[in-house]
């Protein structure tokens, strides 16, 4: 199935605008993510309170989150278990007697029970903290020597640098939206990583092939025709990925809707990034490289 056909768009025409805006956006981003300080990260790092009901009759999550703001308890996070019969309460700072008694007092004729109650404290939450940025870094460690092995060292740098800009994109749109970062987010930020990753290697393996294939130094020209051979490939990959988010995004509901949200922006900006990041820095660094030598 070919969604495009015999396209000849010159994709490196653009490449400086590229540069420009993302660095644009990124810097931007990166400035709303400091202003807003330790306000952007969730309860899973900032510390908070969880609470485990056990209900007699079945409850509508809905139902807890409107309670629950009504009283002035906001940004919490509510999930359902024991086909609704359970319910767990997760939010920021010691909130446990408002909690209860906002359950009490709106659900006391499903009569709530306390099964589990503790608190997240701060330490818990910078070492979660650590650990999600080692995963991270580890992850692109990772990346760099596998692609390093199976190209050349030059090709794993630059998706490297490319999945930098997705994450730093990612969360620079984070800060911007006022969204916060939750343990549910970084793991949306692993799988960015992956399929950038994989985005970025279908280009890479065409530009090989066709260096190969003409014996010439990497021209904008086998960079665009490389681009353009598998533009139909990356677009239906992306589409139908990006549909089933989407309906994560918008229909299943607030618990997910942060991680489908860091998704739906990551499949974009992957897409974008291989094209107008990872092929222009490739074809940058070999220039640099052949100059040298």
């Amino acid at each position: 199935m070919r969604f495009l056909k015999a396209t000849n768009i010159d994709f490196m025409r653009y490449r400086k605008i590229a540069f420009l805006i993302s660095s644009s956006l990124i810097v931007i981003g990166l400035i709303a993510f400091f202003i807003r300080g330790k306000t952007i990260f969730g309860i899973d790092f900032t510390g908070g309170t969880l609470i485990r009901y056990k209900f007699q009759q079945t409850v509508d999550v809905g139902d807890i989150r409107t309670a629950l703001e009504r009283g002035g308890v906001e940004k919490s996070i509510i999930q359902s278990y024991d086909g609704g019969r359970g319910i767990l309460v997760r939010t920021s700072g010691e909130r446990r007697k408002e909690i209860e008694e906002i359950i009490q007092s709106n659900f006391s004729s499903s009569v709530p029970k306390v099964v589990e109650e503790r608190t997240i404290g701060p330490v818990v939450g910078e070492l979660l903290k650590r650990k999600a940025l080692f995963a991270v870094i580890f992850a692109m460690i990772g990346i760099l020597l596998y692609i390093g092995w199976r190209f050349e060292f030059k090709f794993g740098f630059c998706a490297v640098v490319c999945l930098i800009h997705d994450v730093l994109f990612t969360i620079g749109i984070f800060a911007l939206t006022g969204r916060e970062i939750s343990l549910p987010v970084v793991a949306a930020f692993l799988t960015i990583v992956g399929y950038s990753l994989n985005d970025t290697i279908v280009v890479f393996d065409r530009i090989r092939e066709n260096l190969k294939i003409s014996r010439r130094k990497l021209h904008p020209s086998i960079v665009n025709s490389s681009i353009n051979q598998v533009l139909s490939r990356s677009v239906i990959t992306s589409l139908t990925t990006l549909l089933t988010v989407l309906a994560l995004l918008f229909l299943g509901g607030a618990v997910v809707r942060d991680f489908a949200f860091a998704l739906a922006i990551g499949i974009v900006i992957g897409t974008y990034s291989s094209v107008y990041i990872a092929s222009p820095l490739l074809m940058g660094m070999e220039r640099r490289l052949k100059s040298r030598v």
